[in-house]
């Protein structure tokens, strides 16, 4: 148990108290405002105040917290102890930065409230963010400040305890484009094929004649997956996009009954997921027929979700998902870099800014993407495995937890998938190596 003086309580400061003592030191927490029952108590104290108490640790705080709007936040990003900071406070502190604030401004995702320049999609990139332009974008810096902050109370309350949590792994999944060539209708087939000999591409039109006459599809890697899953004891997550034929959503028509078949078939022996597409991104009556359809097919409600490009809109998207019934979400990651959006490498729930309450909606940061490392980035394999070890790195210094996001064709050693067909092997072998 830890004490914790503050002269008032907040939403937001239980909220972030329980995140950093519950989530990520698994120790309990009381806060108290009257300061004689918190000099008399012999409990490990930390004061989150401006005033001075002997035998505690001391933070002093900026307003975020006691605040009940968004504002804009002037923030200068320095150094403490090797990490990067911020909400400088005062250097006689025992932790010279407001660490709960700024913990609060990075999981809540505050800065993704105010204006921004999105892009093409309407996606708040990683250049855009604090971390991405103050160099800590891949450190979880929130884990990084809570494993400093138990060390600090461990040195200074001998009998003080954290419970060690283990590094963890999350597979997941998307199937954007279930198969290359099969399944795609007369009109879709005819017009891709016609596209490809415009642009001279003979082997492709072969390829998609040999699959056409019964050579494996180039996207049907399930079967290489599944064994990799089941060597490495991974339950993966799938997550499936079901949503109708556009410019940004390809997937099969969803009458197909070996789409259909395939979606039962990996749900006999995986998590599955809805996979929103984009269109239904604004419309909240085509992403609930897309859920009934998944359930529909799995034959129980669809608890998990991830968003089609990474569409995601503070704080619609998230409310629509609560409205619809689901409990975690797996969208949070840039599509543009690799790394730490919320700071953390620690799932949290949603803290809803507008309405100032905590939500039951779990939310599962992902830190690194396969597109995300070849189409954006457009790294090298070796450089791209280098990448990827840096953040699985940090994330187990902290013992956290490791998101990665895969895609069944990024596997497939077709097209500009060609040579990255051994990358998410050799990942799985960085994580789970001695």
């Amino acid at each position: 148990m830890i004490l914790i003086y503050s002269p008032q309580t907040t939403p937001r400061l239980e909220y972030i108290f329980a995140f950093i003592f519950n989530r990520i030191q698994g120790v309990q927490f009381d806060i108290v405002s009257d300061k004689d029952e918190f000099i008399a108590s012999n409990l490990p104290k930390i004061n989150y105040s401006t005033r001075h108490f002997e035998n505690c640790i001391q933070i002093k705080p900026v307003d975020l917290l006691f605040e009940t709007n968004i504002l804009q936040k002037k923030i200068e990003v320095s150094e403490w102890n090797g990490k990067k900071i911020f909400f400088e406070t005062h250097s006689e502190a025992d932790i010279p930065f407001d660490l709960f604030a700024a913990s609060f401004y990075l999981i809540s995702r505050y800065e993704e409230y105010l204006p921004f320049s999105a892009d093409q999609h309407g996606r708040f990139e990683a250049n855009e963010s604090l971390a991405g332009q103050n160099g800590f974008l891949y450190d979880p810096v929130v884990d990084q400040w809570a494993c400093m902050l138990g060390e600090m109370l461990k040195q200074k309350f001998p009998g003080f305890k954290t419970c060690e949590r283990k590094f963890n792994y999350i597979s997941t999944i998307d199937v954007d484009n279930a198969y290359a060539y099969l399944y795609k209708g007369t009109v879709r087939t005819l017009g891709a094929a016609m596209r490809d000999l415009f642009k001279l591409d003979v082997d492709e039109n072969i390829k998609r004649f040999k699959t056409l006459h019964g050579e494996k599809d180039p996207f049907d890697t399930y079967g290489y997956l599944d064994a990799l899953h089941q060597k490495y004891k991974i339950g993966p997550i799938w997550f499936f996009l079901v949503g109708n034929y556009n410019t940004y959503d390809k997937n099969l028509p969803l009458d197909n009954e070996a789409f259909q078949q395939l979606i039962k078939e990996i749900a006999q022996r995986a998590e599955i997921g809805i996979h929103p597409s984009y269109e239904s991104n604004k419309r909240y009556s085509q992403l609930k027929k897309e859920y009934d359809y998944l359930s529909g097919i799995i034959k129980r409600p669809v608890t998990k979700s991830r968003q089609h490009y990474l569409k995601l809109m503070f704080t619609e998207t998230y409310q629509n998902l609560i409205k619809l019934g689901i409990k975690q979400d797996y969208t949070l990651g840039y599509a543009t870099d690799v790394g730490f959006r919320a700071g953390t490498c620690t799932p949290f729930n949603f803290y809803d800014l507008y309405n100032e309450k905590e939500t039951e909606l779990e939310i599962f940061p992902f830190h690194v993407m396969d597109t995300t490392l070849n189409q954006y980035l457009k790294l090298d394999v070796d450089t791209a495995l280098q990448r990827i070890e840096e953040i699985i790195r940090k994330v187990k210094e902290v013992n956290g937890t490791f998101i990665s996001l895969w895609h069944n064709e990024s596997v497939s050693d077709h097209g500009y998938w060609k040579g990255w067909e051994p990358v998410y092997k050799k990942m799985l072998e960085i994580i789970f190596e001695k």
